[in-house]
């Protein structure tokens, strides 16, 4: 039960490491070819109209989105955040550490990359490191299933469930504080309802009516993400939703480019490639399609590879009701565009596909993939429940290859009604392709890692590309248009139907990185490539002060 050097306690009095029966074999690494796996990025944007009281606002933005990041450390690492980094010597691993919010490289599995740690617990922080799953599901505890909930042992040593709000209460209540105050300063009336109601929901973990009223912002200059949200961070079951925090400063004209879109989903919905009965339900039309420019990441959102884009709430009710919003972080997308996208391209496509590369169609894909996830089925047939629980720890990965393929099927039907003229076919199934290349360097061992090479291992099955012995890649345009409508079929069904058994079988046998892309990604990786990108963010950064 040792840990070499360093015994990590979470603050819930739980050990976050597993045990550890040999001492490790340490090998010398250098941390500072890891952090170059990692491309710097200022995030800021033009807030020249913004009035002064919402400039004060992001004060107080800034300050939730930091509480937010300190509670999701506990949540992800389990120990002491600043005693952690404090202990790493080397300042290039203490950068890394600080990228991946602990000891594990998300683009290698989730190893450890400090030799006195362990792997990471499957549960990270939300879960007793040694609760076994039986013990969990013979457990009759009416919360234990919560998004909001951690599960931790009493004095007795028995499971019990606390919920976010217990667990975390100092913090949270200064955060209801401030999404108070930054409310009285918001100025759209209801980007203001919005920060009231959230205000509300951190105290008591019921975040549906903060949710629907974020749907009803529209009109707002800036935006603001906040709360427990996405669970890719259990592995265990993918229950636990993790803290996190976006601040969004609103691009005015590129949204109004955006907005037709949202009118078209009911339609589009009727279009998938599946049997009726699998697209019977009617996701909310009272969509919202924007793009913004991203200032700051907090907590999970900023772990490791960054997300481009934003498709929330992820409650299957809100979503029901009235849709999702969708919103394109700009900055963010044409940065790994530039710094990742066309170098990779450079060397895995063929020359002639290369000048297929463009950013409007990867824009297009990555936005379509955000309105994918609102579309097709929430609830199986069975009546049994929500696909997100039928499918427990394999949903989010299943999630991910149907936002994906469904993304760039959408973009397809709608270049053939004419909707779609920002880019053609060829262009956007080229990007996908190399899209794949960027985002699988992640690792297959992420929900979009898994969802990655889902889809390739599918396409190259169905010969919807070539590659050549030089190892370069290239669309085979018709085989494309078929297999991007026959894994959308077969994903939307296999969620319908709630077949938790063949999921998990298909992504363990097709979620993986085989030997040949593997030799391709490596000579990539052998030229320097960045695998993604880490920010520098601050208010005075933004604001100039």
């Amino acid at each position: 039960m040792k840990i070499k050097n360093l015994v990590m306690i979470l603050t819930l009095g739980v050990v976050t490491m597993s045990c550890a029966e040999s001492p490790k074999q340490e090998t010398k690494t250098n941390y500072a070819d890891l952090t170059k796996q990692y491309a710097k990025v200022q995030l800021t944007s033009d807030i020249s109209h913004l009035s002064d009281n919402e400039k004060q606002m992001l004060d107080y933005l800034y300050e939730i989105g930091n509480i937010m990041d300190d509670i999701f450390w506990t949540q992800n690492f389990g120990g002491d955040k600043e005693t952690f980094l404090n202990s790493i010597q080397d300042e290039d691993a203490r950068l890394f550490a600080e990228i991946n919010y602990g000891p594990w490289n998300h683009f290698d599995n989730l190893t450890p990359f400090l030799p006195e740690y362990d792997s990471m617990p499957q549960g990270a922080g939300f879960y007793p490191v040694d609760m076994t799953k039986e013990e969990f599901e013979a457990w009759d505890n009416a919360d234990k299933t919560s998004q909001y909930t951690l599960i931790k042992r009493d004095e007795n040593g028995q499971l019990q469930s606390v919920w976010f709000h217990d667990a975390y209460a100092e913090q949270i209540n200064r955060v209801a504080d401030l999404l108070n105050k930054a409310a009285d300063l918001a100025g759209d009336e209801e980007f203001a309802n919005y920060l009231r109601l959230r205000a509300k929901a951190v105290l008591t973990d019921d975040y549906f009516e903060s949710d629907m009223a974020w749907m009803d912002v529209r009109n707002n200059n800036v935006d603001f993400v906040v709360g427990p949200i996405e669970n890719y961070v259990d592995a265990l079951y993918g229950y636990k939703s993790a803290h996190e925090a976006f601040i969004l400063i609103k691009d005015q004209e590129w949204s109004k480019q955006l907005a037709h879109y949202a009118s078209l989903l009911p339609l589009l919905q009727t279009q998938l490639p599946v049997a009726e009965e699998y697209k019977s339900e009617k996701p909310g039309a009272d969509a919202d399609l924007a793009v913004y420019d991203a200032v700051f990441y907090g907590g999970d959102c900023n772990m490791a590879g960054k997300t481009i884009a934003i498709n929330l709430p992820n409650d299957e009710r809100v979503q029901l009701q009235k849709g999702t919003r969708k919103l394109q972080l700009k900055n963010a997308m044409k940065a790994k565009f530039d710094n990742i996208l066309v170098p990779i391209s450079d060397v895995l496509m063929t020359p002639e596909s290369r000048e297929n590369v463009k950013f409007e169609a990867f824009f297009a894909n990555v936005m379509f993939h955000e309105v994918a996830h609102g579309m097709g089925i929430k609830n199986t047939l069975d009546g049994q429940g929500t696909v997100r629980h039928a499918l427990k720890e394999q949903y989010s990965a299943i999630e991910e290859a149907k936002a994906d393929i469904l993304g760039l099927y959408l973009v397809t039907k709608l270049s053939e009604m004419g909707e779609y003229t920002n880019s053609t076919l060829v262009e956007n199934y080229t990007t996908f392709m190399a899209g794949i290349f960027r985002s699988v360097r992640f690792g297959a061992s992420s929900a979009h890692g898994k969802a990655n090479m889902l889809t390739f291992n599918f396409l190259e099955k169905e010969g919807a590309f070539t590659r050549n012995e030089e190892g370069m890649y290239a669309i085979n345009f018709e085989n494309m248009k078929v297999a991007v409508a026959k894994l959308g079929g077969e994903i939307l069904k296999a969620q319908g139907d709630g077949n938790y058994e063949f999921v998990k079988e298909w992504i363990a046998t097709e979620g993986v990185i085989k030997p040949t892309l593997q030799s391709d990604l490596d000579k990539v990786n052998g030229m320097g490539i960045p695998k993604d990108i880490y920010y520098e963010m601050s208010p005075e950064l933004l604001i100039g002060r």
